[in-house]
């Protein structure tokens, strides 16, 4: 056996005194402890907005720019050719909360218009959080294309157990896109676009119990980026997730927000 052979050749070469460390090690050998150390899941402090909030989509108003952004970029399935740039950030008052993203982006594409359609095919970016501290495996899946058109679902059990949000309660959420509602053709060349918005807590009251937010409380949630049906597929993680073909709706590896 391989795992006898060395045994036996350091027993004849190496001293006593060097031997504990080489058992340690060829143990971790034969049982396979060199495989890569799962990533834990990531951590986001969200802070007090420090004035009133205008949704524009603009990346370096004064309001974000103490802001730290998180970067969402773990691959979930095939690495794209381009690998495109993606920043978010968020925060809080007493009634709302806000997401920003910024993509620097390649082969964009935004065709779908209607409320809840299949905006993750397009160029999109997306935030699955859980407002509720006791029931952190239940979450809203927001997802806005780079035209600025949402879905959103309020899910109890992935792929199973939802419900769709209706107009009356999406249009609630304030939504600034700094592209064309309609982006075709695909834009081949390099180009940075940002996602804005503000989601009433009130609103998801509606479907969810709503741990408002202050400091010391904890959501569930992860951020992410994809392009599903463009020339440029990926599948892209702010928190990793753990599993072999890309799948946002996995709630057991959301990353945390600290609210400050």
């Amino acid at each position: 056996m391989f795992i006898e052979e060395i045994f036996y050749l350091y027993n004849s070469v190496v001293s006593k005194s060097s031997r504990r460390g080489w058992v340690i090690l060829l143990t971790m050998i034969s049982f396979g402890s060199f495989a890569q150390v799962k990533e834990q899941p990531l951590t986001y402090e969200v802070v007090r907005a420090p004035k009133k909030v205008s949704i524009d989509g603009n990346w370096d108003k004064s309001v974000w720019k103490k802001v730290k952004p998180l970067v969402v970029g773990k691959y979930m399935g095939a690495i794209p050719a381009f690998k495109p740039g993606v920043e978010a950030k968020m925060i809080y008052d007493d009634a709302n909360v806000y997401v920003i993203f910024r993509v620097k982006d390649k082969q964009v594409r935004s065709l779908v218009r209607e409320y809840n359609g299949n905006v993750s095919g397009d160029a999109c970016v997306e935030f699955f959080f859980s407002p509720d501290s006791q029931l952190p495996e239940r979450y809203f899946n927001l997802e806005i294309n780079a035209g600025g058109t949402p879905l959103i679902f309020y899910v109890t059990k992935p792929w199973t157990g939802f419900q769709k949000l209706e107009a009356d309660d999406i249009k609630q959420i304030e939504i600034a896109h700094s592209l064309p509602s309609v982006v075709d053709p695909e834009i081949k060349e390099e180009v940075t676009w940002t996602i804005e918005y503000r989601i009433p807590l009130s609103m998801l009251q509606k479907f969810s119990n709503v741990t408002y937010p202050k400091p010391g409380v904890i959501w569930k949630a992860n951020f992410y980026k994809t392009a599903s049906q463009s020339t440029n597929p990926h599948w892209i993680t702010w928190s990793h997730v753990d599993h072999p073909k890309p799948n946002f709706h996995l709630p057991h590896f959301f990353g945390t927000l600290i609210f400050k």
